[in-house]
């Protein structure tokens, strides 16, 4: 291909993309697997802009020289007599393959439709059942790997679900010296594989690797500050209370890596063989890291400290993934709750409708047909049962089993009136239940709760006032005092009799 020719074609493929990715942005898919494959096919096509762009680039560049030659050849000489040469070497080239299929380019980048089934779109393969299209999380192998490590508390998955992302010992239960180990080096590496593959996957059109290099400049700073918790260099004392995940009121050992509720059992416990044991390994640690330090330009050498630092970026890349996929995660624990109460076929069922749910065909404009749109919110719902995320009723069963035919009203918050026996629990740490006991001038709300009356809230609020003035220390009786009759008073009583002379 001639360079010109080359360059007219980069040109002529870099518009058809760019009408390809308008065509798709301006399609808006009320399907979420549909919504993700078109951000995915439209992630593909701004990489192959990326990719014509670098190539037409260099042919502008002609670092061989090639193109200003053709260049030149066509002004100095016959332009006519340069046209039916290449249209010369046109024909030969289709004399000698004629049934050389021609491509259509119109074809090359148009969008397909929604219900076409010949070829599976791209979220059918990246995905897997339990990820729902990427609604969900799929952590059930990493689960299993969590409770193959040595010395972990055995939690469920819903458990799991909370504290995946929470590594301090007084909630896994993994002292830092078993974090040391291959088998956790594996796991928290593939756990935070698995949170940057699947935000890859669900955000096809951010930048991920950006978002990953702070992670790791915040990482990097923390460090060398020696600020990632769980991981310091100089251990802290151990005279500090609520730390790494344990108990506000209780007393934490960072040598043992343990918590204490009672400060006597603490302090037994500091001459004890096993604490004196642990403080000699600290003390060794810092030592060897001291040496490091001073045999390489002021940066640790240790090869255990490079483990540490290796194991606590992987800590830290999985927490702020989890908080970044924060919403994912909460629907994944709700979506676990859920269907456990649900048979297989019910499952089952629920995954084909998410994958056989047909939007409404578009029209040339990219507008979808009003009667089948209506068709689709038209639900059918004579028992105004709620919504399910599928945007239709949720089956009976599961509305008598969570109790949402039962109302709770709340006097408190308005006479709002809850459905369902969990959102009434949940209501009274919601913002509406403490703003309506703040109007009542209750600031303690942590005492009220099962409380929806505002009579019986004022009644109990006055009573604990009272109970509270009776509590403090009169001073006037404290101090006894003794007339001349031998008779025993408060000192306040006395002196009141004094005034009167009544002494």
């Amino acid at each position: 291909m001639l360079v010109l020719e080359e360059q007219r074609y980069l040109h002529e493929d870099l518009e058809r993309l760019e009408q390809a990715v308008a065509d798709r942005l301006r399609d808006d898919r009320k399907n979420i697997r549909n919504r993700l494959n078109r951000d995915h096919e439209v992630s593909q096509l701004l990489d192959q802009i990326q990719t014509q762009s670098k190539s037409l680039r260099n042919v502008y560049l002609d670092e061989s020289g090639a193109r200003a030659a053709e260049i030149q050849q066509i002004g100095t000489g016959d332009p006519f007599q340069e046209f039916y040469r290449q249209l010369k070497d046109v024909r030969e080239h289709h004399a000698k393959y004629p049934n050389e299929q021609a491509e259509n380019s119109e074809q090359r980048y148009r969008q397909r439709p929604a219900d076409h089934g010949d070829i599976p779109m791209i979220v059918d393969t990246i995905f897997s059942g339990e990820e729902a299209f990427g609604r969900y999380f799929d952590l059930t192998t990493s689960h299993e790997e969590y409770l193959n490590l040595p010395n972990v508390k055995r939690i469920n998955y819903i458990q799991y679900l909370d504290t995946f992302d929470n590594f301090a010992p007084g909630v896994s239960g993994i002292k830092r010296n078993d974090k040391l180990s291959d088998q956790y080096f594996k796991y928290v590496g593939e756990l935070a594989t698995y949170l940057e593959s699947f935000m890859r996957k669900i955000r096809p059109l951010e930048n991920v690797d950006k978002v990953l290099e702070s992670f790791d400049a915040d990482f990097d700073e923390q460090w060398t500050k020696d600020e990632i918790e769980g991981w310091q260099n100089a251990v802290p004392s151990a005279e500090g209370s609520g730390q790494n995940g344990a108990d506000p009121d209780s007393i934490w050992c960072e040598d043992c890596q343990k918590s204490f509720k009672n400060e006597n059992v603490y302090k037994n416990h500091l001459t004890g063989r096993k604490h004196v044991k642990a403080v000699e390994q600290r003390k060794a640690r810092q030592e060897e890291s001291a040496n490091g330090a001073s045999g390489g330009s002021g940066t640790q050498t240790s090869a255990t400290r490079l483990k540490e630092r290796a194991i606590a970026q992987r800590e830290f890349r999985t927490k702020r993934l989890a908080a970044a996929m924060s919403t994912e995660r909460e629907d994944t624990r709700v979506n676990v709750e859920r269907r456990q109460g649900m048979t297989e076929h019910e499952r089952q069922q629920e995954l084909d409708s998410l994958i056989n749910t047909v939007e409404p065909q578009q029209g040339p404009a990219g507008e979808a047909d009003d009667e089948e749109e209506d068709g689709d919110e038209a639900v059918y719902n004579p028992l105004k049962l709620p919504l399910g995320w599928d945007g239709k009723p949720i089956p009976y069963w599961l509305y008598r089993l969570h109790g949402l035919g039962v109302e709770f009203p709340c006097e408190i918050c308005g006479k709002y009136v809850y459905m369902g026996r969990r959102e009434f629990e949940k209501h009274f740490n919601e913002a509406r239940h403490i703003y309506g006991l703040k109007c009542l001038g209750i600031t303690n709300t942590t005492l009220f709760r099962d409380i929806t009356q505002i009579d019986q809230a004022v009644k109990l609020w006055e009573r604990l006032q009272k109970e509270k003035k009776k509590g403090k220390i009169d001073d006037g009786s404290v101090v006894q005092m003794e007339d001349g009759d031998g008779n025993v008073m408060p000192e306040k009583v006395y002196y009141d009799l004094q005034k009167q002379g009544l002494l």
